[in-house]
């Protein structure tokens, strides 16, 4: 097997494409033989030593992977040789083949190509647990999604018009706003344009946004924030856009509005039964044609220097897929 190796993680130029033994699956693991692996935020932070996981060195990076099973450890049951299955598992995706945790491998029914399933588990996993669980989103009520046309972003915008939400995209470009719309999006922000505030005032006749997804951070979490509608449940996704920002708690106390933090990863290791129902409906949405992963490009898996600079760029719409 061959594998980007992460040897000393001071950043993507550090990485190095290695041949290694191809290793065989210990006591609830599965050999996986990668066909498409995922590239996420959190990949780059890993990378670079920054992320809030630091697995032991040396370690394959890509935490998001799709593949079928070339062999099987003992007291694994649920899962055959030759079956096609999603993971994510934090390391192991960017190579020819892992070892996965069997209770992490998703099966994917028929019909479900492997860069769409490498795509999938990490964005809208997180998209639904935010709206649909935290954020208790009600039809009828409207969204607001900050990074809209990102990975999480583009799947935040399916699943909340599938809960029957009237969804604002906010977004950089008017090339990325019109991509918003093309998912479903009822209105769009270019926030680089147009002031967020005026036009949430003008979108939502000066109610505000019942819910807004924030994955993004920044500058424009506070005037978000300032926009919200009366008891509004601001969603805290994460901080792609750099710094964390600061708000004044004064803001929820006038608004009766509430900041709800999210982590989907620690959600499913808590609550793993939840987790698993939620998973069902995904695919189960994927199946009905209601969500379907935005692929910006697919790239070959030695091109993975290049996806990360892309990535770097902003330039991303969607999900970047590395295939072998």
């Amino acid at each position: 097997m061959h594998a980007w190796l992460c040897e000393n993680p001071i950043g993507v130029d550090a990485l190095t494409w290695k041949e290694l033994p191809t290793p065989q699956p210990g006591a609830g693991e599965v050999l996986l033989e990668i066909q498409a692996a995922s590239l996420n935020f959190p990949d780059l932070l890993i990378v670079q030593n920054k992320y809030q996981m630091k697995p032991e060195l040396p370690f394959v990076p890509g935490s998001e992977y799709a593949g079928i099973i070339r062999a099987v450890g003992d007291g694994v049951q649920h899962l055959k040789v030759g079956q096609a299955v999603a993971c994510l598992s934090g390391t192991g995706g960017f190579g020819t083949h892992t070892l996965a945790p069997a209770k992490l491998c998703m099966p994917l029914p028929a019909g479900f190509p492997p860069v769409d399933a490498a795509a999938f588990i990490m964005t809208y996993a997180t998209s639904h647990h935010a709206l649909i669980d935290r954020g208790q989103l009600k039809a009828g009520e409207t969204v607001l999604v900050l990074g809209a046309a990102g990975g999480v972003g583009t799947a935040a915008i399916q699943i909340a018009k599938a809960a029957g939400a009237k969804v604002i995209a906010a977004a950089s470009t008017d090339e990325k706003c019109a991509l918003c719309k093309e998912l479903g999006a009822d209105a769009t922000i270019n926030y680089t344009a147009e002031n967020l505030r005026d036009a949430l005032k003008t979108l939502t006749e000066g109610k505000g946004p019942n819910v807004i997804y924030d994955p993004v951070g920044g500058e424009f979490a506070e005037p978000a924030f300032r926009s919200i509608a009366w008891r509004g449940r601001y969603l805290i996704i994460g901080f792609a856009g750099g710094p964390i920002p600061a708000l004044p708690l004064n803001l929820p106390l006038l608004k009766g509005a509430s900041l709800v933090g999210v982590f989907w990863g620690d959600f499913a290791r808590r609550e793993p039964q939840a987790n698993a129902a939620m998973m069902t409906e995904l695919a189960q949405w994927y199946g009905q044609g209601k969500i379907k992963p935005v692929i910006d490009r697919a790239m070959p898996m030695s091109e993975l220097k290049a996806a990360y600079a892309h990535m770097g760029s902003r330039g991303v719409k969607g999900k970047l897929v590395m295939v072998n």
